[in-house]
């Protein structure tokens, strides 16, 4: 499966993503890939408005993973930014959130190693340097 589509506007990227979120079902990781500032808080906050509608969003990059729930639902929001390897993964608990919920991962090309075989993968790009426009490539094999 792979579903291609621009984005104009970071409204729009939250509302692709909260739409890619009916397709979720607990248990399955979503590993984003991407410059900085192309937008994969956009994508985390989009699909929290589905799995936690009152989550309020933000990058987890110094905390490394931000947990939302709602009503027996979990998300856990990843920013591996800082990881190196997976020593700093497994300290910090990432394998065990792998079975207690959704998972979004930011900067997944971090840790190439630890995504499932079965993760969504999100690639979002620049179409123009000067514009909002995004490119949001979500494959899955």
């Amino acid at each position: 499966m792979k579903t291609e589509m621009i984005s104009h506007s970071t409204t729009e990227t939250e509302n692709i993503a909260t739409e890619f979120a009916k397709s979720l079902k607990e248990g399955d990781f979503v590993a984003l890939f991407g410059d900085l500032g192309v937008g994969k808080t956009a994508i985390v906050r989009g699909i929290a408005k589905e799995i936690c509608p009152s989550a309020s969003v933000k990058s987890p990059t110094y905390t490394i993973v931000n947990e939302y729930k709602k009503e027996g639902k979990a998300l856990f929001h990843f920013d591996v930014y800082r990881i190196t390897d997976d020593d700093d993964l497994y300290s910090m608990g990432f394998y065990d959130y792998l079975k207690r919920g959704t998972c979004v991962c930011e900067w997944s090309e971090n840790i190439p190693w630890a995504i499932p075989k079965d993760a969504y993968r999100v690639t979002i790009e620049r179409v123009e340097q000067s514009t909002e426009h995004r490119r949001i490539i979500i494959e899955k094999d």
